[in-house]
């Protein structure tokens, strides 16, 4: 077989073979938020296309293993997150992010909707310099859709060092117990905020917009 034959031979053949080779998908991403309740936040993230699963749980503290009582009580300086694991070929971290934004008080910094202190508050951990820089962009898109100056969004963000899971039975608290969830939910009052701040636009996530609907918007 001659040299010349053999590579015509492989330069027909090639395309072939690259065409039936699987596509290798990207690897799953994590994204780690905190926005008040956990139970709350997990239920409205997990069912975006392409979120492969949630889980509660904590970071943001130094306390190693921390328990739901210990970081309930303060003093952990551990947040309720909620961990995001997703397909990057499905939804991108930046659409996370919108809909993160869309299911929280932005302008509420002493914790969420009924539940207060420090392990309420809202915050981006970030899973190195890409979503770092994503999120700092989403902060300034989020005040302009609000027609606010950036400043006044007390939404933090952080790096994350160790997310720790949150017990079993916060885990998909919404499916488990559907009654008391709502309940809770609604008694919190956490969609009537969403309304008044997000308007239309409230625990969706529609691309950016620049032109604020006019809410007379309260700090909370």
């Amino acid at each position: 077989m001659s040299g010349r034959w053999l590579s015509r031979v492989l330069a027909l053949l090639l395309p072939l073979l690259m065409l039936a080779a699987p596509l290798q998908a990207a690897p799953a991403q994590e994204a780690v938020f905190a926005g008040g309740c956990f139970w709350c936040l997990e239920h409205d993230l997990e069912h975006l296309d392409g979120v492969l699963d949630a889980v509660s749980g904590y970071s943001g503290g130094a306390l190693a293993n921390p328990t739901y009582r210990q970081v309930s009580a303060g003093g952990t300086g551990h947040q309720e997150v909620v961990r995001v694991r997703f397909d990057p070929d499905r939804i991108a971290y930046g659409t996370l992010l919108r809909a993160y934004w869309r299911n929280i008080d932005p302008l509420d910094g002493g914790g969420q909707f009924c539940d207060r202190g420090g392990s309420y508050r809202p915050a981006i951990f970030t899973v190195g310099p890409v979503q770092a820089r994503e999120a700092s962009q989403s902060v300034r898109q989020a005040a302009r859709e609000l027609g606010r100056p950036a400043s006044s969004l007390a939404v933090a963000i952080r790096p994350l060092v160790k997310f720790w899971p949150a017990e079993g039975y916060h885990q998909n608290y919404a499916e488990r117990n559907s009654v008391k969830y709502n309940y809770y939910r609604w008694a919190c009052g956490r969609d009537r905020r969403l309304d008044a701040v997000w308007g239309v636009r409230a625990r969706r996530d529609l691309p950016w917009s620049a032109k604020p609907d006019g809410r007379k918007l309260r700090k909370s």
